[in-house]
């Protein structure tokens, strides 16, 4: 089957790899004109494990191309993946204009039947909006192609999506009409439905709302966890031992239950707080989702006080181990480490920060702020943890990255000025860090 997947941020670029490693032959599309040079050339703008390697291999096999030229991958293509970007506006709501603007360009170029597909998260209604944005392209045409558009979202982890893509918990499909695109749809994933989970149907309203309503209940878990490690500091518990006790309940299972300085990354934020907006715009109260965003915000900013009181008033030397929002990736999306080091170097602190794969875009994002506060002279950027430690009055842990989870205390301890590890991850025994003569900050414990 010939497809075509247009945007090649992190869900695109995945979905066009894994469709062409599955089969398919598969255009990736992108406005991006030096990214697509880099991905012509089997250079990945992202990390992900895998994914540059299959991206070499269904270059080399022909299964996949990129181009910024629509038109040029839109003859016979079957069916056209929206991949676009949906961040949130100000006021929280998901910011359409990409998607619309796919959905025209499609309409007005299609010389054919094609089945339209929202990979994009996207709120409840946009498939509906998309509609009629394709209707308008082709009454203005005066042709009368059939595009139906079908709601297919993604559930992929950051640092393990080839996995999540070629071997899914569930493949989910709304679309409001039968007949040859469900048939299409049912094709295109029959080398996953053969050893995988069958495809779950639904309305295409009800698959809108599956996406957020999955990251939202995620971020909820994440919260909740967060709110007890208050508690329990309050009260002289751990965290971890609550923690594991419900997990071990299947009906709550231990899965996304872990306390630390809260979620981040491209997903959850944005879904909650897009979730936020929709309860405004359609007067359904969701306080729990609000409640979500909430905590996520104050465990954070209590975290960073508990750090910034614990450093002198100023000329600190503070080491920060991880940048990512997550290990795994190198996606800096709502990652604490953008929020922290501001506030270190505006407090007068120098700042040695280390992280395997996420340096560079660190580097540039701050760079791309233009905020006088950090100074570049403020912020060393170091080339393992161990150089980020070294005469370090506090260590930081951000991400758990396992080279992190594997470190010698004891050669920790020789190596910093201090004695303070905080820990953000919560990754360390406490009684082993105080063993090796550091001062241990965890979260809840």
């Amino acid at each position: 089957m010939k497809i075509a997947v247009i945007g090649t941020g992190y869900v695109g670029l995945v979905s066009a790899v894994c469709f062409a490693e599955l089969g398919h032959e598969v255009f990736g599309v992108d406005i991006d004109e030096e990214k697509v040079r880099k991905l012509q050339g089997g250079i990945s703008p992202i990390y992900e494990p895998e994914l540059e390697e299959l991206l070499k291999k269904n270059l080399e096999a022909g299964t996949v191309k990129f181009t910024t030229d629509l038109a040029e991958a839109l003859p016979d293509t079957q069916v056209v993946f929206s991949a676009v970007a949906t961040p949130p506006n100000e006021d929280f709501s998901a910011d359409l204009k990409a998607v619309f603007i796919v959905a025209e360009s499609v309409a007005k170029l299609a010389d054919h039947n094609i089945v339209f597909v929202n990979k994009s998260t996207v709120p409840v209604g946009t498939g509906k909006k998309c509609e009629e944005v394709i209707a308008k392209a082709l009454a203005g045409r005066k042709v009368d192609y059939k595009i139906p558009v079908i709601s297919n979202p993604e559930f992929l982890r950051e640092g393990h999506a080839i996995s999540d893509t070629m071997q899914p918990d569930r493949i989910v499909v709304g679309m409001n009409e039968n007949g040859w695109a469900k048939q299409t749809m049912e094709e295109l994933y029959v080398p996953l439905t053969r050893t995988s989970q069958p495809i779950v149907w639904m309305s295409r309203e009800s698959s809108e709302i599956v996406k957020y309503a999955s990251n939202g209940f995620l971020a909820n878990k994440i919260s909740f966890a967060n709110m007890l490690s208050e508690l329990c500091e309050a009260t002289g518990g751990n965290v971890r031992d609550v923690t594991k006790g419900m997990g071990l309940d299947n009906r709550i299972g231990p899965r996304f239950l872990q306390s630390g300085i809260g979620y981040g990354g491209s997903c959850f934020p944005k879904d909650v707080k897009a979730l936020i907006a929709l309860s405004r715009e359609t007067g359904v109260p969701l306080p729990l989702i609000q409640a979500t965003h909430d905590i996520n915000q104050h465990q954070r900013e209590r975290y960073f006080k508990k750090i910034l009181d614990a450093l002198p008033a100023e000329g600190a030397t503070v080491g920060i181990w991880g940048l990512s929002f997550k290990p795994r990736t190198d996606d800096m999306r709502e990652a604490p480490s953008l929020d922290l080091i501001p506030l270190l170097t505006k407090a007068g602190h120098t700042v040695q920060a280390y992280d395997p794969v996420a340096m560079e875009n660190a580097k540039n994002i701050i760079k791309q702020r233009g905020d006088p506060s950090p100074h570049s002279e403020e912020i060393r950027w170091c080339q393992s943890p161990m150089k980020a430690a070294e005469n370090a009055d506090a260590v930081i842990v951000l991400t758990e990255w396992e080279e992190f989870c594997n470190t010698d205390l004891t050669t920790l301890k020789l190596t910093m000025k201090g004695n303070d590890l905080f820990d953000g991850r919560n990754i360390y025994e406490p009684a082993e860090v105080k063993e090796a003569g550091l001062q241990y900050h965890g979260i809840g414990l």
